[in-house]
């Protein structure tokens, strides 16, 4: 029987707070780029991330822009990339008329792998080019092998831009994601843990970088009476209300946190009972957000991935599959590739449950048992 009640997989989820912050914007008729909140929500995802220095952005995709310009990359540069990842990760390297590579995934995070990635340094260099920079992508909340990664970007002398999209709050070693490499990147997309319904952040710890990138997204204005550019900029600076509204979420940001990991354990121990489901899981060394809940389906399973999908569908359930590899995207078919198939079969055989901090338990019930009957018939 057909669920009435639609289970969304990641809905936005308004604690309240919200509300007084967008209140005080109106009231404040700061109904612009520029405000007391913009500043606000800064000063609070640095408290977050290491007392490093933000820059509060129109997205996600416009900090990944921002961090390429300032890493100099230009028309003809390599940058390599994730390739199991949304588009936004590779859309920027495009924008700027650079060469994306991408790297494929290990099997136990399902992020970049160390070895394709030393792989395709190496080939690069070889024909004369050092890349630019890699844009390495926490997938789902769950951190890469960042040692390893670290340790070959530093052996070469390749800047690392962290997408920490889906991972605003995950740890590798105790230590906040995006902390690692030149530039993190968030989204505030109205998906994700917390959302300012759009937007996003680049930061490091390099002041004066993030003044500049600051600069950049407000068309790189100079200090003058008139309008006066040296630069080409860019129209990215977040707007007052949107910052009022992530300001406000940022206060229920551990709680998020704590209902997201409810669910991934609810989940894994509810089905544990059913063999050819497999859950991507923590070690020791990571704190991951989960973001999303995701299951791996095992070779053989008794059905596949889009039979489940569309089952649960039938009873309202939003689920996705995991993200299709940016190698195998007719836009991106002329890229270069380090594939080993782990981001294939993953795509092929994986799906993202129900994650929404807005379910309930009863909800949570509906999903497991609606995935039980679906393995019972």
């Amino acid at each position: 029987m057909k669920n009435k009640k639609k289970i969304w997989l990641s809905s936005p989820n308004m604690g309240g707070a919200e509300i007084k912050c967008v209140s005080d914007v109106f009231k404040s008729n700061w109904i612009a780029p520029v405000g007391q909140y913009i500043d606000k929500f800064e000063n609070g995802l640095s408290l977050v991330s290491n007392n490093y220095h933000f820059a509060a952005l129109s997205s996600g995709t416009a900090a990944i822009h921002l961090a390429l310009i300032l890493l100099n990359v230009k028309s003809g540069d390599n940058v390599l990339c994730s390739s199991f990842t949304f588009a936004a990760s590779a859309n920027p390297i495009k924008y700027l008329g650079a060469n994306p590579i991408f790297i494929d995934s290990e099997e136990q995070t399902w992020n970049m792998c160390p070895e394709l990635l030393e792989s395709a340094i190496i080939d690069s260099i070889e024909k004369g080019v050092v890349p630019k920079a890699i844009i390495l992508v926490h997938l789902y909340g769950m951190p890469a092998k960042i040692n390893e990664i670290i340790k070959i970007a530093d052996t070469y002398n390749i800047p690392i831009i962290e997408d920490v999209a889906e991972a605003l709050g995950s740890k590798y070693n105790g230590i906040p994601l995006g902390t690692f490499g030149k530039f993190g990147i968030y989204s505030f997309n109205g998906n994700k843990i917390i959302t300012a319904s759009t937007g996003g952040a680049l930061f490091s710890n390099d002041k004066k970088i993030i003044d500049k990138a600051k600069k950049l997204a407000t068309q790189a204005r100079e200090e003058a009476a008139h309008y006066e550019h040296i630069d080409i900029g860019y129209n990215y600076r977040l707007s007052n209300i949107c910052a009022a509204i992530g300001f406000g979420q940022l206060q229920y940001l551990t709680e998020r946190i704590n209902k997201k990991r409810y669910i991934f354990n609810f989940y894994k121990t509810s089905l544990s009972e059913i063999d050819d489901i497999i859950f991507l899981d923590e070690n020791d060394n990571l704190f991951s957000n989960f973001w999303l809940t995701t299951i791996l389906l095992k070779e053989g399973s008794i059905i596949d991935r889009e039979y489940l999908r569309l089952s649960l569908r039938k009873s309202n359930i939003e689920t996705r599959p995991l993200w299709k590899p940016m190698h195998l995207q007719p836009v991106f078919k002329d890229s270069r590739s380090y594939v080993n198939g782990v981001s294939e079969d993953l795509f092929n055989r994986g799906l993202c449950l129900p994650s929404d901090t807005n379910m309930k338990d009863e909800d949570l019930n509906v999903v497991v048992n609606k995935i039980k009957e679906i393995y019972a018939t």
